[in-house]
This record gives C-alpha cells, structure tokens and sequence, in this order.
C-alpha cells in the first residue's frame, strides 16, 4: 500500500487542460513585433535567403530522371530505394451521385512530421519558422515549419544532412511541451491515403538559431498570411491547429449535431478505390515529358530537375503534379444571430481515408468547369469568382505542396455573404459551422481538409472571431 501511495505522489495527477494556453495564443495573436526579426524586414531576409544560395528547377524528360523509373508491368514511378513516393494508377467510382474516373495518384504510405516549435521570449510566445526551398513554388523560398519532413528525410533514406531541430519532435516530454498533436490529411485528390503528424511544441529549454531560421509572434504571421505566397501550406495547416480560444458560446447546430451530420454524411457515400496501373490508365496519355489527360484539364505528371543548396540533400531529380490552372478555395461567411459562421462542404475525395472531410464552400479550379454552364457548374463557384470586392474579408494567393506539386496555386478568399446569397438552409451537403466548432474539429483526425485548414489559419489572422 506504501509502495502504491510514493507511485501517485511521483505522478500527482494534473488538469485535463491548459487553461492558460489560449490566452498565451491570444497574446502572441496580439503582438505585431517580435524578438528578433520586424514583420516589415521578413521579405528582405527571404531576398537574402534566396541569394545565399543556388536554386534552379528544370523540367526534364522522363528518361533523365535518376533513381526514378517507370515499373515494366505496372507502369508506376517510382524511387529505386522503394522509399519516398510512387505515383499510380486508381479507378475511382462514387455511389451519389454517381461518379466514375481514372486517375494518376501519390502513394506514399508514410508519416511524416509538420512540427512548429514555440518558446517565449518577453512573455511572448514566437514560433520557429524555416526559409524552405521547395520545388514546386514559384518563388521557390517560402517560411515553412521548422520541422517539415517525412520519415524518409529524417531516417536519411537519402542519405542526406541530419534535419535541424527533428529531435524536438521524436524525444518525447523532457525536452518540450507538446501544445497540439494530431494525424491531418493531405491533399485528397493527389494523394492516397497520406497523413502527416502536425505538432506544436513548446521548448523548455535553450534553442541555439541555425542560418535559415527565425522567430516570429502569431501577430506577425497572421501578417505575412495576407500576402501571397510568404506562408507555405505545411505551416498553415500547422497553425489552424493551434487552440485558438473562441469567444461565442453558440452557434447554429450544436457540436453534438454537426458530428452527427458529418456521421450521416460519411455514411451516406459509397466511395470504392482500387488501385490499378499507371500504364495504359484509360483516359490519361504517357509521352516523353508528362502524364496527362486526354481532354487537357485537371493535372499532369512531369518531371524536374532540382539544386538547392541549403537542402539536406543538394541536388535530386522527382516527377511533381502539376495542375492545369489556377484555383479557387473559399468560405462564404455570415453572421446568424451576430455569431460568425462560415459555410463548410462535405467533400468526397477519392484519396480520403473516410470518406468525406470538411472542406471550403468553393474548392475547385475553374477552367476545369469552364464547358459547363447554369446548375452543372459547382455550387457557389459564380458567386464567389463574381464577389464584389467591398464583400471580400480576406484574400492572398497560396501554394501548395511544393515538395510534390508543381506551380499548384489557389486563390484563397473569405467573402461575406447573405440569406439572399447562402441561405441558413443550404444545399444537402452543406452546413454552416462557427471558428470555434472548426477548431474543436481539427484537434482531431481527418475532420477538416487541408483547404479548409489553411482558411481556418486565414480567418484566424484576419483577427474576426
């Protein structure tokens, strides 16, 4: 009995919470100058970044990839390690409506770590961000996390540089705090299957600053997210789960609702993918230089050469996705009963591990839509390219995930609407939801898609609550 009493006084037990830590947010939120590096001189630092080192991409034909090949039965790319990613071939059909299609699509089974290290400086929180060269960026350089690697990176698959500040992130509680934790998807239409461990954690001790580094408040990144392409999309979805704290207890449905919409939602589709072979995948046509469709929208496969000289590894050659236009991803917003809402979709994509995610209101690329006309074009697309601009809260063009796609860009908006515009009672498939219940939603898996993550962090910065 003695022995049992010591064991719970080592291990008192503590609050379920952080009561405190939303408020440290808030403040951080708050705080438009920082410790070390003013908002106003970050795009010079990343000027800087870029002339400190060599930086080139190139498109190249399939046949001078190297440590890439194509299967002889199957067809699929992949990396002669067996690591990294593979790009196959999966027939897709959806039971309602009734969706049937064929499409190229990233495999790559492996977790990999989006970890945001924080530590407080004059009582302020700031957090670590990295100049990231990835290939798939016009711009090439953008602020990533500080952590932004898969296990093939950080195991040395590649046989590589170690990656800076990883030890944060696998040694466990002694040397951090961890302020949030969570399994997100990545993209569902390109990838199959794929999570990535989205962290935040506070250091408890002292963090020497590595070349390419710097600290900066949430008050300066929710700065930096209004212009276009400075925030890469690893650190966005990286921010929308920080515990924001929520200051309207209401909202329209009750969580308790709104998880059982998202319930009857995800069993009410019938989504079947099975994995086929890249070659001869109907209606997609190989050459010399890309896999593409044969009507000339969506995406295509293509293939790069790239030298980065602050990269683990200095030079690679990898096939990237590159879509066919522009994007446009948004949320409409109102107020109901002065409470802000924003209007989410119950999203089937194929790569999805179940079935739907919250996505925006408007995900799609429009000159994919282009033929169509009247009620077969996407539902709120018109309405969202046509906004008046007085009505538009937010807007910044953002990359994706420029380490697999390449120039993939939307146009990020949220634009507030009325009951004329977006009624309360939406179309099936729609629902309105508050800030609050979106940051409840992604403190778990695979609720919210990485689009509506991004404009979460978007609504976030825009300081509306």
């Amino acid at each position: 009995m003695a022995a049992a009493t010591s064991a719970l006084t080592e291990r008192p037990v503590r609050r379920r919470t952080d009561e405190t830590l939303s408020d440290r947010i808030r403040r951080s939120a708050a705080a438009t100058t920082g410790a070390q590096l003013d908002t106003a001189d970050v795009a010079a630092w990343l000027d800087e970044r870029r002339q400190a080192n060599r930086f080139t991409v190139d498109r190249i034909p399939f046949a001078d990839l190297r440590d890439w090949s194509f299967d002889p039965d199957t067809g699929n790319l992949g990396h002669r390690s067996g690591r990294f990613f593979t790009v196959e071939g999966v027939h897709v059909t959806v039971d309602d409506p009734h969706l049937d299609w064929h499409q190229p699509i990233i495999r790559q089974p492996e977790v990999g770590i989006l970890g945001l290290l924080a530590k407080e400086f004059d009582g302020v929180l700031h957090f670590l961000m990295q100049a990231k060269m990835e290939p798939g960026n016009r711009n090439l350089l953008q602020l990533s996390p500080t952590v932004q690697a898969t296990r093939s990176n950080y195991s040395k698959v590649h046989r590589g540089a170690d990656v800076r500040y990883i030890e944060h992130f696998t040694s466990g509680l002694d040397r951090t705090r961890v302020l949030a934790d969570t399994l997100q998807s990545e993209h569902g239409s390109w990838f199959l299957h794929k999570s990535n461990r989205n962290m935040v954690v506070e250091a408890t001790g002292d963090v020497p600053l590595h070349d390419g580094f710097c600290w900066l408040t949430l008050g300066q990144i929710a700065t930096l997210l209004h212009h276009d392409n400075v925030i890469n999309m690893d650190s966005r979805t990286v921010l929308s789960i920080l515990p924001f704290g929520d200051a309207y207890e209401s909202a329209l449905h009750s969580d308790t609702e709104l998880l059982s919409w998202i319930t009857a939602e995800r069993a009410g589709h019938d989504v079947h993918l099975t994995r086929v072979p890249l070659a001869g995948l109907p209606g997609w046509i190989r050459d010399d230089d890309a896999i593409s469709h044969a009507d000339g929208r969506y995406f295509q496969v293509v293939a790069v050469s790239v030298e980065a000289g602050n990269r683990e590894v200095t030079r690679w050659t990898q096939p990237l996705f590159e879509p066919c236009g522009t994007g446009v991803t948004a949320f409409l917003h109102r107020r109901i009963d002065g409470v802000p809402h924003v209007l989410v979709q119950a999203r089937v994509e194929g790569g999805f591990l179940d079935t739907i995610e919250l996505g925006p209101t408007v995900q799609y690329v429009p000159d994919n839509y282009a033929h169509l006309s009247g009620a077969d074009r996407p539902p709120f697309l018109d309405l969202v390219l046509n906004a008046d601009p007085a009505a538009i809260r937010y807007e910044a063009l953002h990359s994706e995930e420029g380490g697999r796609f390449l120039y993939a860009e939307s146009r990020y908006l949220i634009v507030d609407v009325d009951e004329r515009q977006a009624p309360l009672q939406p179309p099936p498939g729609f629902a309105w939801v508050t800030r609050g219940q979106l940051t409840s939603l992604v403190r778990h898996n695979h609720y919210v898609n990485v689009q509506a993550r991004t404009l979460l962090a978007c609504l976030n910065a825009t300081g509306d609550s």
